[in-house]
């Protein structure tokens, strides 16, 4: 069943991702720049976190994947090869009661008539091609010889360098280069908060293989990638596998599945896991006269390699990051009243803070220096913030709203005033449950990293 959009909840979300420093619209105090986005310091950390935990399962945990990091801007042959001068482009229109400028399919049918979906008008201009790459010029001069593209997706920096990582790395069959950078795209309509952006981020790996195995490993990229969006927290029933159908697939492709989130605009594409079998390479083969082929030392052949693509938005599995992870429940204030909390329930794994420390009242300089202490301790291993301002209900209230999974309370039983017993524990707080425990200092790291990772 399609999920119903939540339009109230999600603009509790975007209220949240600003007032708590995870997403600003970019260029605010001039008006913002519509479809372009900053991350503040929590959003920073999170998409941080994201993509080291992807690198670290795609790179550094596999003996059969390197990676590399490509140049945005690259030769024009690069995109006249590849087809995207010439193809990489949506249908769009006009509405010429409101001017509002659409891609043809947002377009509303009612009654066998194509609508507006903005102002329900029915004088619409015919669809039309509006190639989405932005166009720059490298050099002195302005003309058609300096022009070239800031890259509309991060593949083609990994073909087109496909033998010089295969030489350099001595991998043999299958393997994969893997990559996270920057693309662009001139939507039509950026919409849904960070969602459908102009400037984005891709996590991508372009698994190289025999043409007898692309199918093999097209479902097992399939499986590896619902695994990792659950590792990450993102809840299971949520997530779905959409199968493109033949007729809606690249010509090239025989194989695509679509990994989808029911975000509460509804269920949108975060990864799409492609089998491009050897066009790509293929066109640059062509294209350059280069040889981007393979040499198997066992079998004495020399071919082009399939690929199986599975790529990623980082913007876009952030943004489902917060989605799955923003809940409101009840809890108790300081007088034992129960009033909503809000709560971001990020694995620990991807939370931009793993731990706050609180010292119970910020003007006993005992409590105070023993918590920077305990800060120190910590701030090696994971990331900390400290707070000494209001009171240690109010504090913990903060930290559930931006994630924090853990909180480290310092009070009098610390110092040792109720009992040799306790002296050197904290309070260790579990934002969830909100259940606490006596732990000891000197064990509080290893702890905190076990549960983290």
């Amino acid at each position: 069943m399609m999920q119903t959009p939540d339009s109230q909840r999600m603009e509790k979300i975007v209220s949240l991702c600003k007032r708590r420093g995870f997403i600003f619209q970019s260029s605010e105090i001039y008006g913002g720049l519509n479809g372009l986005w900053d991350y503040g310091p929590l959003g920073v950390e999170l998409k941080r976190n994201l993509k080291n935990y992807w690198w670290r399962v795609m790179v550094h945990e596999r003996d059969d994947v390197v990676g590399m990091d490509g140049s945005i801007l690259m030769n024009r042959a690069v995109w006249k090869a590849s087809g995207h001068e010439e193809t990489f482009s949506d249908p769009m229109v006009d509405c010429r009661s409101c001017k509002a400028r659409l891609r043809a399919d947002q377009l509303v049918e009612k009654k066998g008539a194509k609508q507006c979906p903005v102002c329900g008008g029915k004088d619409l201009t015919e669809p039309r091609a509006f190639n989405l790459m932005l166009k720059t010029y490298v050099g002195a001069t302005e003309d058609e010889s300096s022009v070239t593209y800031l890259r509309p997706e991060t593949a083609q920096a990994i073909f087109v360098q496909f033998k010089n990582v295969l030489e350099v790395s001595r991998k043999k069959l299958p393997f994969g280069i893997a990559q996270i950078g920057k693309a662009f795209r001139n939507e039509i309509n950026p919409r849904n908060f960070t969602f459908r952006s102009r400037e984005f981020e891709q996590m991508e790996l372009e698994y190289f293989c025999r043409a007898e195995e692309g199918m093999k490993w097209l479902d097992y990229w399939r499986e590896e990638r619902l695994k990792f969006y659950e590792d990450i927290g993102l809840a299971r029933e949520r997530l779905h596998v959409h199968e493109i159908p033949d007729e809606e697939r690249a010509f090239y492709s025989k194989g695509t599945y679509d990994i989808e989130y029911d975000f509460p605009f509804g269920r949108q594409e975060l990864e799409g896991v492609a089998y491009r079998t050897d066009y790509d390479l293929q066109q640059h083969i062509k294209a350059s006269g280069k040889a981007l082929d393979y040499f198997d030392d066992e079998t004495k052949e020399r071919f082009v390699p399939h690929v199986v693509e599975p790529s990623a938005g980082v913007d876009r599995t952030v943004l489902a990051l917060i989605c799955d992870a923003y809940t409101e429940d009840e809890a108790p204030d300081e007088k034992g009243k129960m009033e909503t909390r809000t709560v971001l329930r990020f694995h620990p794994r991807m939370a931009p803070i793993k731990c706050a420390v609180f010292p119970l009242l910020k003007n006993k300089e005992p409590l105070v220096s023993k918590a920077k202490e305990i800060v120190d301790l910590l701030r090696p291993h994971l990331n900390v913030f400290y707070d000494e301002g209001g009171a240690i209900g109010r504090r913990y209230r903060r930290q559930d709203e931006i994630g924090t999974p853990f909180g480290v309370t310092v009070d009098f039983e610390t110092l040792g005033e109720k009992g040799a017993e306790l002296r050197d524990t904290v309070t260790l707080r579990e934002r969830d449950s909100m259940k606490q425990e006596r732990v000891k200092i000197s064990e509080l790291a290893g702890i905190l990293l076990a549960k983290i990772r």
